[in-house]
């Protein structure tokens, strides 16, 4: 055995006797690596009500696959699962206090014509190595990011509209743009999944950012400004631990986090996370199915979610759930097959059935957050005119009997050739055994030959591009349609990364140049961006590049067991999406009970 990997995996007798094996319902299935231990690499002991249990999906078969990966810019890594703590931003931005907070920036200016961007940097901030924080790692970051371009995540959002990055004095860096760019550091900034990672240039510099995974134990990687530090990961578990101080905490920006060890573990199940958070073994998970919260509620009352122990037993998220279906794969690159299959789904079956009534139907790929609702207004009579709700298989079978199908003697849609109306969807997390089992049901009562299935590596597939008909949501927009308008660019296509990303796979080239309009307005000329929304929608509307199904609410457990000051609907200091890239400021609040 190596000494990394002794210094990787701690024994199971350590866990248990530091109070870190957590879920206990889970632990047999979820052993630990035993090993020798050398004695400097022996974990301090915690008590339970500092350490945050948690249970995520993004693990695979009940492993995390990604735990070497702290480099949230490699391909395959995925921030939701710990690096969102790590990588500190230069701002967070709150969506339900609707409120931005500067952090690693202290202050940012555009010039005029928004051609250019000045960023402060704030002074006295360290890296967890000792090497001091600079606008140099800002710069270094952007200019890699123009660099790199579609090879990894935020690369062709930043090559498309950069020209260039310098650093003009320790804590300025001037950003250039080719054009106008007056959302550039609102796209940088924290908030649900999107935001820019800044890394230390001392570490990452002369790295291949698709591989490097910036993670040794031995050295204290990977090097962060949060408070945090990974002590320990492998495929059963992830710990990371509260460091010494923090910069923040000096500066009187947040008070240093009462939790002082994370333990992350990967799903096996909602039956044993329920049980976990029933048993108070985990503090908190990721969504159940509405029916689930009513028998853990009777079981354990300090389980809450952010509507209390009421429906919809979560948030409006800002991920609206759509059909996606392969654009590039016939027949779905006709839109006219799109709008039939739209015509054959009764949403609010879906939403009856699937979701015990808890849920609601969306008509666009934008939750209808106060700031997005003037804009869904504006397209009224777009709606009216090709209404994305309407349950009507009439209109549907007209569709395709127009463009030359029938159905066989099974009842299946058959083309000239012969081929049946096929539609393989895929699903994943909480919203797929909701959704997928009651949309395929309504399809094949339509004559579409539909099935249903929730593979293991459903991430690969969807975003390769490897699958004909996929549930998921919108990683888009909060509080401006740019970011929405964003996912079906076609500059947007296969790129590495979980957000702004054309998954549908659609293109239109009098599209792109709208949203290119979009990006280069102002955010506060409200008139002329619901003009170009307007505009933008007369496209996709009509050609339906995916199709809306419903409002995705985040219900996610939360046990006041060992920890209070969870989000509710009365606490909006964080963006409620706490478990992306804004967790830390979940963290930062959370109170142990006793």
């Amino acid at each position: 055995m190596t000494e990394r990997d002794r210094h990787r995996c701690f024994s199971r007798r350590d866990f248990i006797r530091t109070g870190t094996l957590a879920a206990g319902a889970l632990a047999a299935a979820h052993a630990l690596i035993a090993t020798t231990q050398p004695a400097t690499a022996q974990p301090r002991s915690v008590a339970r009500n500092r350490t945050l249990t948690l249970v995520w999906t993004g693990s695979r078969e009940g492993r995390w696959i990604d735990y070497e990966l702290w480099n949230p810019y490699a391909i395959g890594s995925n921030h939701q699962n710990g690096p969102g703590i790590l990588y500190e931003p230069l701002a967070y931005y709150s969506a339900f206090a609707d409120k931005e907070y500067l952090w690693l920036a202290e202050s940012y200016k555009y010039s005029p014509d928004f051609k250019e961007l000045t960023i402060r940097t704030r002074s006295g901030i360290k890296w967890s190595d000792g090497t001091p924080f600079s606008a140099e790692d800002v710069t270094y970051t952007l200019n890699s990011l123009k660099e790199l371009g579609p090879k990894v995540r935020w690369g062709v959002d930043v090559q498309q509209f950069m020209q260039e990055a310098k650093t003009t004095s320790p804590n300025t860096v001037v950003v250039k743009f080719k054009v106008p760019a007056p959302r550039f550091f609102y796209f940088m900034t924290y908030k649900y999944d999107i935001g820019v990672y800044i890394v230390p240039k001392h570490i990452f510099q002369g790295q291949d950012w698709t591989t490097f995974k910036h993670f040794e134990t031995a050295k204290d990687w990977p090097v962060t400004t949060s408070p945090w530090k990974v002590v320990f990961s492998s495929p059963q578990q992830k710990v990371v631990d509260r460091r010494d101080e923090w910069w923040a905490a000096k500066a009187g920006l947040a008070p240093m986090p009462k939790v002082e060890r994370n333990v992350w573990l990967p799903s096996a199940g909602e039956q044993q996370l329920a049980q976990a958070l029933i048993s108070n073994q985990v503090d908190f998970g990721p969504s159940m199915q509405p029916a689930t919260h009513p028998t853990v509620f009777r079981q354990n009352p300090k389980i809450v979610t952010h509507t209390g122990q009421k429906p919809p037993y979560g948030y409006m998220d800002w991920w609206p759930i759509s059909l996606y279906v392969n654009n590039e794969k016939p027949p779905f690159n006709d839109k006219d097959v799109r709008w039939a299959l739209s015509y054959f789904i009764d949403r609010q079956q879906i939403i009856d059935v699937g979701y015990v009534g808890a849920s609601q139907s969306v008509r666009l790929p934008l939750s209808e957050y106060p700031p997005l609702r003037p804009y869904i207004a504006s397209v009224k009579d777009l709606l009216a005119k090709n209404n994305t709700l309407e349950f009507n298989p009439k209109k549907g079978e007209e569709l395709l009997t127009r463009k030359g199908w029938k159905k066989d003697g099974g009842g299946i849609w058959t083309d000239a050739q012969g081929g049946k109306l096929k539609l393989d969807v895929i699903g994943f997390g909480a919203s797929g055994p909701a959704i997928g089992p009651v949309l395929t049901e309504l399809l094949k009562r339509q004559g579409v030959d539909a099935s249903f299935s929730l593979p293991p590596d459903f991430d690969d597939r969807f975003q390769k591009g490897q699958y004909t008909g996929a549930l998921y949501g919108h990683g888009g927009s909060v509080n401006d349609p740019y970011h929405t308008l964003r996912l079906y660019q076609s500059v947007s296509v296969a790129v590495p990364g979980a957000h702004l990303v054309n998954f549908a796979r659609w293109k239109n080239e009098a599209y792109n140049k709208i949203v290119d309009d979009v990006f280069v307005t102002d955010m506060t000329n409200k008139a002329r961006l619901t003009e170009l929304f307007h505009k933008a929608m007369e496209i996709w509307i009509p050609e339906l590049p995916d199709i809306p199904l419903v409002h995705n609410f985040h219900r996610i457990p939360m046990n006041t067991t060992y920890w209070t000051n969870w989000p509710t609907e009365q606490n909006a200091y964080v963006n409620g999406a706490f478990w992306h890239l804004t967790y830390a400021m979940v963290l930062w609040n959370l109170q142990p009970t006793q």
